[in-house]
């Protein structure tokens, strides 16, 4: 988001952390992601919520007789600072709510003290998607029944990873917002590690680290970042030798395959 909705985004946020603290994470999660998704179908409603002309209390009152009883109080008063915010397009609304909803879920995990794995496990569940088109193309599908999706999520990976982690994935199969299910998951990611103010970075190997090679690499970048950064290990070789480090869109390739196609470009430039 940029300038209107950013600063919008850090004023709903304000008011988000404190209904939050007391609040049933996963359905705060579970009730956020419902409105952003109302307002997604709904555009009418949607241009009208997020109308910087029509007045904040009005646009309020009409939240509150839409929702309340249906979703909860804490969840209620998030829908209310945002839709009284000011943004700088009328997607930014759900966006936010959308962005609440993951940060609900990342609490709930931070309070199981089961963060870390909701970040390893939404990688690994990346991984498997990519090498896997048929589960890909299945929970893409926008024609599937939303139903049947959660369904099938839920016998892949009911018990094997967290409720967090679960809810998030289903939350993206069955409310993609446009994104490719690997897009989403990176975007869940790093929502999820800010969690704990730390970057994530996705790591490209020919060969299994070892958990001193991943402290040392971790140690360098926190050095070279100024913060904690959680690594994401996919082994690949196609890599030849050495790794690749990418955070953001920032990539540290140090691969032979990486020198070698170096080399290629600068001999066809």
């Amino acid at each position: 988001m940029r300038g209107l909705s950013r600063s919008s985004l850090a004023e709903v946020e304000e008011r988000f952390n404190a209904v939050a603290a007391s609040a049933d994470f996963a359905r705060l999660a579970d009730d956020l992601t419902a409105v952003a998704d109302l307002l997604d179908r709904e555009h009418g409603l949607r241009r009208n919520m997020s109308d910087p002309a029509r007045p904040a209390a009005q646009k309020t009152q009409i939240a509150r007789a839409l929702l309340e009883g249906k979703v909860s109080e804490a969840a209620l008063e998030t829908v209310a600072a945002a839709v009284e915010a000011k943004w700088s397009r009328p997607r930014d609304l759900a966006d936010a709510l959308e962005r609440f909803s993951v940060v609900a879920s990342a609490a709930q995990a931070e309070a199981d003290g089961r963060l870390d794995d909701v970040e390893d496990e939404l990688f690994r569940f990346g991984r498997i998607v990519a090498a896997n088109p048929d589960l890909r193309r299945t929970l893409s599908d926008p024609a599937a029944p939303a139903e049947g999706k959660r369904q099938l999520l839920a016998s892949l990976l009911e018990g094997k990873v967290t409720p967090s982690s679960l809810r998030l994935i289903t939350q993206l199969a069955v409310h993609p917002r446009g994104r490719s299910l690997e897009r989403g998951l990176e975007e869940y990611s790093t929502l999820v590690a800010a969690q704990r103010q730390r970057l994530v970075a996705v790591v490209r190997s020919a060969v299994v680290l070892s958990d001193e090679q991943k402290q040392r690499l971790g140690a360098w970048l926190r050095t070279s970042y100024g913060r904690d950064v959680h690594l994401n290990v996919e082994v690949d070789p196609r890599v030849l030798g050495g790794f690749s480090v990418r955070i953001g869109d920032e990539v540290i390739d140090t691969t032979i395959a990486g020198r070698i196609e170096e080399v290629r470009r600068r001999l066809a430039g």
